[in-house]
């Protein structure tokens, strides 16, 4: 496992340790800790019947935000359900991030400039549209990549095999995260596989593949950051597999861990928090303060406030705009419910 910084946040593998700024690390934290009370408030919204599906990000913010900051702005990412904390910091507005939470459509439209496709929520689909992506993007002479992630779970779908097995034929400009959480909603990793990591089955792909502590922020970011440069030069597609945890449910949607996971192994992955190692890392280097922190979780709880009353003003999604938005030309029965629909709503 490809480690920089140990559960004390000790530097482990100095040879490794990525050449970032005192600037560039603390805005790592920032994201982090702005990114894990999004989760807590998207938690109590969801609670309180004001957000729709959900699923928590606490404890995985290294895995989605180191990786996510090795990207350049022109790179194109492919996010699963849990993967909204990318798009939000790879310029997706909050207000649109809990509109897609809602299932209004205008969350799944992404701003000019923003190279990102909606979050899929078909397990492992996004890795062969990432295949696709990323070949147009090797096509074109771009020196960009497509990145995309899935959880341990992804892995046993066809779509993980097929996406990387295009990827790699064509050596296009792919990078494939999957955040090994530990469990496929219930389902353990190891019932799951006879594979004794999931890095490896970058070698059936014939690509390179890398197990990286997934609570290691620096880790993460440094093998993401491999990844890519091998890719903008032509050396193909890398598996990453980030070992992580999630400390909240699969989703909201009436997920109960207690029912697989024991409180000794949450007790054991707690230890390992994202923020808790880096965060003594910065002290350590006098690069971090709890009044810093105090002041990006307000800041924070702040934007998330005005993003939600945004989201509230927005126009109320109607059924003739799914209708309207499924078809350029609409078949026959379409129209038919199309008319009648509209003659309900104008009343």
């Amino acid at each position: 496992m490809f480690q920089v910084l140990n559960e004390k946040g000790e530097i482990v593998n100095k040879d490794a340790m990525p050449d970032l700024s005192d600037e560039q690390l603390k805005e790592l934290m920032t994201r982090m800790v702005y990114t894990r009370v999004l989760d807590q408030r998207s938690i109590a919204l969801n609670r309180q019947g004001r957000l729709g599906f959900y699923a928590p990000t606490a404890g995985q913010e290294a895995s989605q935000l180191g990786s996510h900051y090795a990207l350049d702005k022109e790179d194109y990412i492919l996010p699963g359900y849990r993967d909204v904390p990318q798009l939000i910091w790879h310029g997706l507005p909050l207000y649109q991030a809990f509109l897609f939470s809602r299932g209004h459509f205008h969350g799944n439209q992404m701003p000019e400039g923003v190279n990102a496709l909606s979050p899929q929520i078909i397990i492992g689909a996004q890795y062969v549209q990432a295949a696709g992506v990323a070949l147009g993007l090797k096509k074109r002479g771009k020196k960009n990549v497509a990145i995309t992630y899935t959880g341990d779970g992804g892995t046993s779908q066809g779509d993980f095999y097929e996406g990387m097995n295009f990827a790699a034929a064509y050596k296009a400009n792919a990078i494939f995260i999957v955040q090994n959480n530990g469990f496929a909603i219930s389902v353990p990793r190891d019932k799951q596989t006879a594979a004794k990591t999931l890095a490896q089955k970058a070698v059936a792909a014939g690509i390179e593949g890398i197990q990286v502590d997934g609570m290691d922020v620096l880790a993460v970011y440094a093998a993401t950051k491999h990844a890519r440069e091998r890719a903008i030069n032509g050396e193909g597609p890398t598996l990453i597999e980030t070992l992580t945890y999630r400390y909240g449910p699969h989703t909201m949607a009436g997920d109960d861990p207690t029912r697989y996971r024991t409180s000794d192994l949450d007790s054991e992955w707690e230890k390992k928090d994202p923020l808790v190692r880096f965060r003594t890392f910065l002290e350590n280097k006098n690069l971090w303060s709890e009044e810093e922190e105090n002041k990006v979780i307000e800041k924070a709880k702040a934007e998330i406030k005005d993003a939600i009353k945004q989201a509230d003003k927005y126009p109320k999604q109607k059924v003739t705009d799914l209708i309207s938005n499924m078809f350029e030309t609409l078949p026959t029965n379409l129209e038919e419910q199309m008319e009648e629909y509209k003659e309900k709503e104008s009343k």
